[in-house]
């Protein structure tokens, strides 16, 4: 994402700040709640629609927005477009995870993570904090299944995402293909026997060439593609 850079908490370290967004005033208070409480996290807007929302990320460019999927006037579908297509923050997505269309037009529309709504707090942190980094975020338990079930729905890879991926060197393939497995970039580090940097590097320049908005896409197109998984080391 392009955006200022983050403040340094009272420890000299880099705050996560995050705008909040849904129509609940108690979810949003809850949530509040604990991110504030966190030590360099920081809530800077809350939102109760996506219009809302996209306004307050235009102003304040938080690192993160985290967004409610059914909201009204503007849900979060629309709103993780506009966020994600003017580089004004990386969205998580709130869902209830019934893989409905709404997560399926999130995913279409860039967002670079989804939370179930029952997380508690310590996964909650986690994982704006994963978005916060670039790593992109899903809840392990079905990170497969989200990405199984995507694929399943939309047509193979067209054939200029295919010219695309040849131009892709063998590292980045093998990058991709840790993608489609849902791994962080740690881990793709360490599958690959990597320097986290470099990794990070990768996937950028991954995104790049695929003409992708997130990771999340990426991983689906590795599913799509059924791009064989390289072996651990």
């Amino acid at each position: 994402m392009t955006g200022a850079a983050r403040p340094a908490d009272d420890a000299g370290a880099a705050t996560v700040r995050v705008v909040l967004a849904d129509d609940q005033p108690a979810v949003r208070a809850g949530l509040a709640l604990i991110l504030n409480g966190s030590p360099g996290v920081r809530v800077v807007g809350e939102a109760a629609d996506g219009d809302a929302a996209v306004r307050l990320c235009r102003e304040l460019r938080p690192d993160v927005a985290v967004l409610d999927v059914r909201m009204p006037h503007s849900d979060g579908i629309s709103a993780t477009r506009a966020i994600v297509a003017d580089g004004l923050a990386d969205v998580l997505v709130l869902t209830t995870f019934d893989l409905d269309e709404y997560v399926f037009g999130a995913l279409r529309a860039g967002a670079a993570g989804f939370l179930l709504k029952d997380t508690d707090a310590d996964g909650l942190v986690s994982a704006v904090r994963t978005v916060a980094r670039g790593d992109g975020f899903i809840a392990p338990t079905v990170t497969r299944r989200l990405i199984t079930a995507f694929a399943a729905t939309t047509p193979g890879a067209s054939a200029d995402t295919r010219a695309a991926l040849a131009t892709l060197t063998p590292r980045e393939r093998d990058v991709l293909a840790c993608l489609g497995l849902g791994l962080s970039n740690q881990q793709i580090a360490d599958r690959l026997v990597l320097a986290e940097s470099t990794t990070k590097t990768h996937v950028s320049r991954i995104l790049a060439k695929l003409d992708l908005r997130s990771r999340v896409q990426a991983a689906i197109l590795a599913q799509e593609l059924g791009l064989p998984a390289p072996p651990p080391p």
